[in-house]
């Protein structure tokens, strides 16, 4: 019944705009990142990184044995040279934690029981952080050698600037048996990876424009613009061994690294910057990076790949040709059509999430780039110190003045009141960890004969616009 229906002579006396004593619940993101990375514990005492080492593939024998030096205890045959290959990789460890007090006087004449309230939206916080931190090491690593001339050439020149210097800075050179970052077990010679610093004695070959060149150096800017610095890309100067064609050294053009993280656009565009109207995701691109991804041998995840991608991505699969005729026919009762939903198809997991990243395209108003990542097992790594809750800095049991509850590796804490009117209680969550997606230099053509080039082989980011 409205206010007004009642009689003219008691609406003054009637409270109006009460306030409802609940919070409703406010939006949430759809995390998923995370849960893409084997978790690694730190052991107590390792100090702030911690190294890991994997191990790769031995190459294939197809040369039979000499039977004339078939002879002595060794057959003829020298072990110390048949060494596996190991790459290692370092994961660095960092304190995140956020804190908010909580007065239980006053929340007690507040329209909501803020305690529980602010519980919640801890929780909430620190699954997107670390989600976010998930996703940015995933993409970071999986963009690598991929850019863009930012500033065409006044004169054929040596150095040219580009949007996102990462994988144009290192190269995975090779060790020597007994060096400590590579000690493997045998002798001889053990063709481990160790990356090094790009440089006259060792340059990187990339593709600038339509010619190759050979980068020696670079240069980071000291105000970064990359386009990608949301996602950690670093803006600066590569300089090459020889003079770069104005030609090449056009903005716009795409540059590439040999050993370059595949990123599959619609219709070959180049690069992010030259994507059009129209380049949306299909079905093709997903055969296209499940073909990748098997032919460089990387494990599924439970018999599927995972594909995190945000509404708009699967809403255009949805109005893909290839994708409506492969489900035509299909019963009222299909999920995918009744639901809008797709969860398993072509060998592929697709998982929404509200954290895929997006930006305006670089140089058309009112578009933008949209990025579905379709990963293996073994695509990203997650450390945890394992010691967060160890008694000696924290009291699970509530015998000490902090409370701490573990919640999907993630302490959420509750300090009981310490102020003088021991009114003030501290609501807080921390994590100590980190982030790192390993490489696979190992693996390559000479081990598996389908392999590519690429440093990172276990995802494949898929650019366009939406």
């Amino acid at each position: 019944m409205a206010i007004s229906d009642f009689p003219t002579a008691l609406q003054p006396i009637i409270q109006q705009g009460f306030l409802e004593r609940e919070f409703e619940q406010g939006l949430r993101a759809a995390v998923a990142y995370r849960a893409i990375a084997d978790r690694e514990d730190f052991p107590n005492g390792i100090g702030e990184t911690i190294t890991k080492t994997r191990a790769g593939l031995k190459p294939t024998v197809t040369t039979p044995l000499n039977s004339a030096s078939n002879t002595g205890l060794d057959n003829g045959m020298n072990p110390g040279n048949n060494t596996f290959p190991v790459e290692q990789f370092t994961l660095s460890l960092n304190l995140y934690a956020v804190s908010g007090d909580l007065n239980t006087v006053t929340t007690r004449v507040g329209i909501v029981g803020q305690f529980l309230q602010n519980a919640l939206t801890n929780g909430d916080q620190a699954m997107r952080s670390l989600d976010e931190l998930a996703r940015n090491a995933l993409f970071g690593s999986y963009f690598n050698g991929n850019t863009r001339v930012t500033t065409t050439l006044a004169a054929a020149g040596p150095s040219i600037a580009v949007d996102d210097i990462r994988g144009f800075t290192q190269v995975p050179g090779v060790a020597a048996l007994g060096t400590v970052a590579n000690a493997s077990p045998g002798a001889g010679v053990n063709p481990s990876p160790t990356w090094v610093p790009v440089g006259a004695s060792n340059p990187l070959t990339v593709t600038v424009g339509s010619n190759t060149y050979e980068v020696v150096g670079y240069t980071v800017d000291a105000n970064n613009t990359s386009s990608l610095k949301f996602l950690g890309g670093v803006s600066g100067t590569l300089t090459l061994s020889g003079n770069v064609t104005v030609a090449d050294g056009t903005a716009g053009n795409t540059v590439q690294a040999a050993n370059a993280s595949t990123v599959l656009r619609p219709n070959a565009r180049g690069n992010s910057s030259l994507l059009q109207a129209g380049d949306v995701f299909t079905m093709s691109d997903i055969q296209d990076a499940v073909a990748f991804l098997g032919a460089n041998g990387v494990p599924r995840i439970e018999g599927a790949y995972n594909c995190y991608l945000d509404s708009y991505s699967s809403r255009q699969l949805f109005s893909d040709p290839d994708f409506r005729q492969l489900f035509q026919g299909a019963t009222s009762s299909n999920d995918v059509f009744k639901y809008g939903r797709v969860s398993d198809m072509l060998g592929v997991r697709f998982i929404p999430t509200t954290q895929a990243p997006v930006q305006a395209h670089p140089s058309i108003a009112g578009l933008k780039i949209r990025r579905p990542i379709i990963c293996g097992q073994g695509a990203l790594i997650e450390g945890d110190f394992e010691g967060m809750a160890d008694p000696d800095h924290a009291d699970q049991g509530g015998r000490g003045p902090v409370e701490v509850h573990m919640v999907d590796n993630v302490a959420m804490t509750t300090r009981a009141p310490m102020d003088r009117l021991g009114q003030i209680v501290a609501q807080s969550w921390y994590w100590i960890g980190g982030f790192c997606v390993p490489s696979d230099v190992t693996t390559s053509p000479t081990t598996i004969g389908t392999a590519s080039n690429s440093s990172y082989k276990r995802a494949v980011i898929v650019e366009h616009v939406g």
